[in-house]
C-alpha cells in the first residue's frame, strides 16, 4: 500500500458534486440542496456538464446560481467531445466572464446521434487548450480512475493518458467514485513512481439505492465489493435500512481515506443533501472524538 506521501502534502480540499436540473422544480430542490450543504463551507461545488446548446445552458445557469446564492466556489464541468474550437472558447468566455475560476475538463462521451467527435478528442487536449487560451486564469481538474477507466486498453495505458493530462497543465485531479480503498492507495502508488505531484482527490458516492448504484457502478467500471452488495441486496425494499448501511459503509470509507493523506474528499451527491449531510456530520463526530482522545492522552502524560 502506498505511504501516499504526495498526498500528505496538500492541505485537504472538500467538494459536492452536482447535475444541471431539467425543470424549475428540479431548479428549486437543487438550490435547497446547495444551500443546506454550503453550512459545511466546502472549498467548492461541481456541476457536470450537459453537452449541446439546452443542456450547456443549465450547467452555466447552475454554476452562477450557485455561486451567487452560497458564495461557494463553483466549478463547471467542460468536455470536448463533439464540441467545436469555437464552441469550447465560447464557453471558456462565458465562464471567465462571471468570475468562475475553477473548471473541470473531460473528455466526456459523444452526444447520441453525433457522428463527429470534433476536434479536441482527449482531455489533455483539452487541458492544453484551455492553457494556452487563458493562461493560469482556471484552476483546472481533470478526472481519475483508480479502478481504471472502462475504455483504457490496458492499466498501463490509463496511467499514461493520466500523466499526459497532468502535464498538458491540469492542477489537480478528481477520482471516479469508488468503494475500495486499496484500489486508490495502489494507484496513488502508481502515480508517485511516475513523478505525478499534484493533489489526486478521491470521489465518494453515498449509498442510497441497490439498484441504482448496480446500473451506475456497471457503467462507470466502478467495482462493488461483494461484502457491500450482498448486504444491500439482503435489505431487499428497506430503505431505511438501505441508507443507514450506506451511509455508515461510506463514512468508514471517507475516515480511512482522510486517516490515511488523502487530500480531501470529493462527493458525489446525485442532488440530495440528506446522505452527504449525515456523512459529514459523522466524520466531524470522528474527529471531534479523535482529538479529545489526544487530548485526554497528553494530558495523562502532563
Amino acid at each position: 500500500m502506498s505511504v501516499m506521501d504526495s498526498q500528505k502534502q496538500f492541505t485537504p480540499k472538500y467538494s459536492f458534486e452536482f447535475f444541471p436540473p431539467r425543470t424549475p422544480e428540479a431548479f428549486g430542490k437543487l438550490q435547497t440542496t446547495s444551500e443546506r450543504l454550503s453550512r459545511y463551507r466546502p472549498d467548492f461545488f461541481s456541476v457536470t456538464f450537459g453537452a449541446g446548446g439546452s443542456t450547456r445552458t443549465r450547467t452555466f445557469e447552475t454554476v452562477t446560481d450557485i455561486k451567487e446564492k452560497t458564495d461557494i466556489e463553483a466549478a463547471p464541468h467542460i468536455s470536448c467531445i463533439g464540441q467545436t474550437i469555437e464552441e469550447i472558447r465560447e464557453v471558456l468566455d462565458l465562464y471567465k466572464n462571471a468570475g468562475i475560476r475553477h473548471i473541470v475538463a473531460l473528455r466526456g462521451d459523444l452526444p447520441s446521434g453525433q457522428a463527429s467527435y470534433g476536434p479536441l478528442r482527449y482531455a489533455n487536449e483539452l487541458v492544453e487548450f484551455i492553457r494556452k487560451e487563458t493562461g493560469d486564469h482556471f484552476h483546472i481538474e481533470v478526472a481519475a480512475y483508480p479502478e481504471f477507466h472502462p475504455q483504457a486498453p490496458s492499466p498501463t495505458k490509463d496511467l499514461e493518458n493520466f500523466k499526459r493530462k497532468i502535464d498538458a497543465g491540469a492542477n489537480s485531479a478528481i477520482t471516479q467514485y469508488f468503494y475500495n480503498t486499496e484500489a486508490y492507495y495502489r494507484f496513488i502508488d502508481d502515480c508517485e513512481k511516475l513523478g505525478i505531484d499534484v493533489p489526486i482527490v478521491p470521489g465518494v458516492m453515498p449509498i442510497i439505492n441497490c439498484t441504482q448504484l448496480v446500473r451506475f457502478s456497471e457503467a462507470c467500471g466502478a467495482d462493488i465489493p461483494r461484502w457491500i452488495l450482498k448486504r444491500l441486496q439482503e435489505f431487499g425494499d428497506d430503505r431505511a435500512s438501505i441508507r443507514a448501511f450506506g451511509i455508515d459503509v461510506t463514512t468508514q470509507i471517507c475516515a480511512d481515506l482522510l486517516g490515511n493523506g488523502a487530500p480531501g474528499i470529493h462527493m458525489y451527491t446525485m442532488n440530495q443533501s440528506e446522505a452527504s449531510e449525515a456523512i459529514w456530520e459523522n466524520l466531524i463526530l470522528k474527529k471531534r472524538k479523535k482529538e479529545q482522545k489526544e487530548q485526554e492522552k497528553k494530558a495523562s502524560v502532563g
